[in-house]
């Protein structure tokens, strides 16, 4: 009975690896492909589901149904009009015949480097046919620029585009789309991701756009000063007016209390005139005569008047 178990054993054990090596699974994201020794022996499945191979005999090779990407090298790239820029591109990819990718480049590894052999070329002999306005613009549409743009005659002389960027990446796809097919590869599209000017290049273009902005700021700057010294010279004129009008204002007060003072005068000596020269005599003794002053006058001056009538009183 021992031995009876332990052969059923060792024979469901090794059914269940021969069920387990007969048996495979394709995902509904995946295709598979069976090889026997290397090479293939059926058709590519694409359904998913439960399948079955020759186990221990056979493999199962599986690929990519989903939609892939390829991310190209960066090359540097002369246009036709003499423009040297960097341009980095990708491309939308699948498998759609397994069995001739399998045969041609097996992995998707391989596969990125047939598509750096024809997508990379194509690139460069297309874009190196076309001006760069071609490369970077896909229409006529007119640009639009702020009003201090217009004002400073900013706008640029566009150049026409006859085919422009979007006519380029796809004359780059029929190009490469026929030559992948022979890999079982499908190419769905081909895009320009970035492009640059080289290093020397884009220094130029930065240093005359500083140039540009240095201009403009330039003129901002001049506008600013002349109004600055418009409203300064209105300022100006404004407070010489303000003076002028106080000037004015003020003689004709100090004119005004002049007659006034006069006319008070007038009355005080009209009332009284020997007490009004009495009064200013003292003023002016007060006025002339100081701690350190010394005056030399004859005895009969009428500087004395008053002080020789006291002396007589």
């Amino acid at each position: 009975m021992k031995l009876h178990t332990i052969i059923l054993i060792i024979v469901a054990g090794f059914a269940l690896l021969v069920l387990t090596e007969a048996l495979f699974i394709v995902d509904m994201t995946e295709q598979a492909l069976i090889t026997q020794f290397g090479r293939p022996v059926t058709d590519p499945i694409t359904e998913p589901g439960l399948h079955i191979k020759l186990p221990f005999m056979q493999k199962v090779h599986v690929f990519e149904k989903r939609i892939l990407e390829w991310q190209g090298q960066s090359n540097e790239i002369l246009t036709k009009d003499k423009k040297y820029i960097w341009v980095d591109i990708f491309a939308r990819w699948r498998i759609v015949d397994p069995l001739q990718f399998f045969t041609k480049v097996r992995t998707e590894e391989r596969a990125h480097g047939r598509l750096d052999d024809i997508v990379d070329p194509a690139t460069r002999n297309l874009i190196s046919s076309h001006d760069l306005i071609e490369v970077v613009r896909t229409s006529n549409r007119k640009m639009e620029f702020t009003e201090e743009e217009i004002k400073l005659s900013v706008e640029a002389s566009i150049d026409s585009v006859a085919e422009g960027r979007e006519a380029i990446t796809n004359q780059i796809l029929d190009q490469a789309k026929s030559k992948m097919m022979e890999y079982g590869i499908e190419l769905i599209d081909v895009k320009i991701r970035r492009l640059n000017y080289t290093e020397d290049v884009r220094k130029a273009v930065y240093d005359r756009m500083i140039t540009e902005r240095t201009r403009i700021a330039e003129k901002f700057r001049s506008e600013g000063q002349g109004v600055k010294a418009e409203i300064e010279g209105q300022m100006e004129k404004k407070l010489k007016e303000i003076k002028s009008e106080a000037y004015r204002t003020a003689q004709q007060l100090m004119g005004k209390a002049d007659a006034e003072a006069i006319k008070i005068y007038a009355d005080a000596y009209n009332r009284d005139p020997e007490f009004y020269s009495f009064i200013k005599t003292l003023e002016t003794y007060r006025e002339t005569i100081k701690d350190d002053d010394w005056l030399i006058l004859t005895t009969d001056s009428d500087y004395f008047k008053y002080l020789k009538e006291i002396g007589s009183r």
